[in-house]
């Protein structure tokens, strides 16, 4: 045979195959936009306007559906064969469908609910023809035939008789979310959207990319239904952009495509969207997913705010044993911890008393009394906690503070004497009932000493030891608006403050101790 009679062969064969291509798909294309004639003459005799819109848009799809398809079928160039294994041309074919069948579902539940059997037939017929168009588009460009009931494996049969079919509807979660649609094509937004309202959501629309990045950077969302083929910024580099912001890492995406390839389904899965849908998506199996989606959503919100929870009480506990506690000793008690008792070398400690307190507080409500130590106490915590200080206790009108511990420093003696006169100043700022100043005894002593945690429920680190003994004999043997130390802190502040000997004095527990008062620094 010549190459002509070889090229005559081919054109042949072509034309052979788009006869029986136009045969294999016409006739059900033409089925539906005949439907669609049929059901809008049916809904205007019967005054059913509110059938007329949604009818109108499945004939306008019928009639897209037609079109495209004419424009591949008509002529018989070998470009033809290579549109039709195209991933474009399945994505422009199903596009009207996914309108045909959204709306004819929504149409058919409708119908089923008012009781109008005859639009509720033809609907099914339309359904029918709309679900056939698609098995053979996907039958053509994937270029293969549909299995026969031969190759299915009895594994299979069982298992799709044990499952029990789901009914349009039932899939649907109780759980209702706001939803952002990102599709290009105005008609898949507006199906969408209505089949979400239907379902209890709340529908917001994006018209791109563009349009969805801008959305989200200014509202909250629970779930995103986005477009794999979009103009401008593809659903794939949006889903990138949505999963690299904090802001919006953790919005579930569901994605649809008419690219139905495993391919196309990992990629988007990898790059961090929870389901993948192809087009024309299923309404049932839309809802089932939506409702998965949501249900996670809502259950790793609730983890984060239990975690926030934990953290906020964590932080509580916290704050509760720093009032209680010092920092390094909480962080011990962290750590693990079981016993805290350190042996400190050199400390100092600090007793101040309240001149004239007893006959002060029999003249005073309870209320009173407790408004006026809170004040001049929380000032005398305040001075602490600034100077490097950590506040012991408080035992009636008497405060106990320590320099050197739980963490050593050379310089607690110096700190001790500084906060020693501050507490003497502030304590003038206060006044008495009679009007009179507030004069305070203070007592210093430096030594060593015991530290630790003592108590179980209620934690209290306290400091044991001669010098604690030795710190409040010096208050107690003080004079009121005086700092009263003994001969340890003398030494240790030697030639920074100005010290006025006071001489021997007997001090219980001791052979008598040489004391100084502390007038100020030099």
């Amino acid at each position: 045979m010549t190459a002509e009679t070889d090229n005559k062969e081919e054109r042949r064969i072509q034309r052979a195959l788009l006869a029986h291509l136009r045969q294999e798909f016409m006739a059900p294309s033409s089925s539906i936009t005949g439907y669609a004639e049929i059901l809008i003459e049916e809904a205007r005799e019967q005054a059913l306007d509110t059938y007329l819109p949604d009818l109108e848009r499945i004939a306008v799809a019928g009639r897209s559906l037609q079109s495209l398809l004419r424009s591949v079928l008509t002529h018989d160039d070998a470009k033809k064969e290579t549109l039709f294994n195209s991933a474009e041309l399945r994505h422009d074919l199903r596009t009207p469908i996914n309108a045909i069948k959204g709306y004819g579902e929504m149409l058919a539940e409708d119908a089923e609910n008012d009781g109008h059997t005859g639009l509720l037939a033809d609907l099914g017929k339309l359904l029918s023809a709309a679900d056939g168009m698609l098995k053979r588009i996907d039958a053509l460009v994937d270029f293969r035939e549909q299995p026969g009931a031969d190759s299915v494996s009895p594994g299979a049969i069982e298992a799709a008789r044990t499952i029990r079919s789901v009914a349009s509807g039932n899939a649907r979660s109780e759980i209702k979310g706001r939803i952002l649609i990102v599709d290009d094509n105005a008609s898949n937004r507006d199906l969408l959207s209505r089949q979400l309202i239907r379902a209890g959501h709340t529908p917001i629309e994006a018209d791109g990319g563009p349009a969805a990045l801008a959305k989200v950077s200014t509202e909250k969302f629970d779930l995103i239904l986005l477009d794999l083929i979009m103009p401008e910024i593809s659903g794939y580099d949006v889903l990138h952009r949505l999963k690299e912001e904090p802001e919006t890492r953790d919005i579930p995406v569901i994605m649809m495509s008419a690219l139905d390839d495993v391919d196309s389904t990992i990629r988007c899965i990898e790059a961090g969207a929870v389901d993948f849908l192809a087009k024309p998506v299923d309404g049932t199996l839309l809802h089932a997913r939506i409702g998965a989606s949501l249900e996670n959503k809502l259950l790793r919100d609730r983890e984060k705010d239990m975690l926030m929870e934990i953290q906020q009480e964590k932080a509580r506990y916290e704050d509760l044993l720093l009032s209680i506690l010092p920092r390094s000793i909480v962080d011990r008690i962290n750590n693990g911890e079981q016993m805290i008792a350190d042996q400190v070398d050199a400390v100092t400690i600090l007793f101040a008393d309240i001149a004239g307190f007893t006959p002060m507080a029999n003249r005073q409500s309870a209320a009173e009394l407790v408004r006026f130590l809170n004040s001049i106490f929380s000032t005398f915590d305040a001075l602490t906690q600034r100077l490097g200080g950590e506040k012991i206790k408080t035992i009636g009108d008497a405060y106990m503070a320590a320099f050197g511990l739980p963490d050593p420093r050379p310089d607690h003696a110096e700190a001790a004497a500084n906060l020693a006169l501050a507490m003497l100043e502030e304590a003038r700022r206060f006044r008495g009932e009679d009007g009179a100043p507030v004069n305070l005894r203070i007592g210093l002593h430096t030594g060593p000493a015991i530290a630790g945690i003592i108590g179980q429920r209620k934690f209290s680190f306290d400091v044991w030891g001669n010098t604690v003994n030795i710190a409040s004999r010096m208050e107690s043997h003080g004079e009121p608006g005086k700092v009263h130390i003994s001969e340890n802190v003398a030494k240790a502040l030697a030639g920074k403050f100005a010290l006025v000997e006071r001489g021997v004095i007997d001090v219980k527990g001791t052979a008598g101790m040489r004391t100084y008062f502390l007038n100020g620094p030099h």
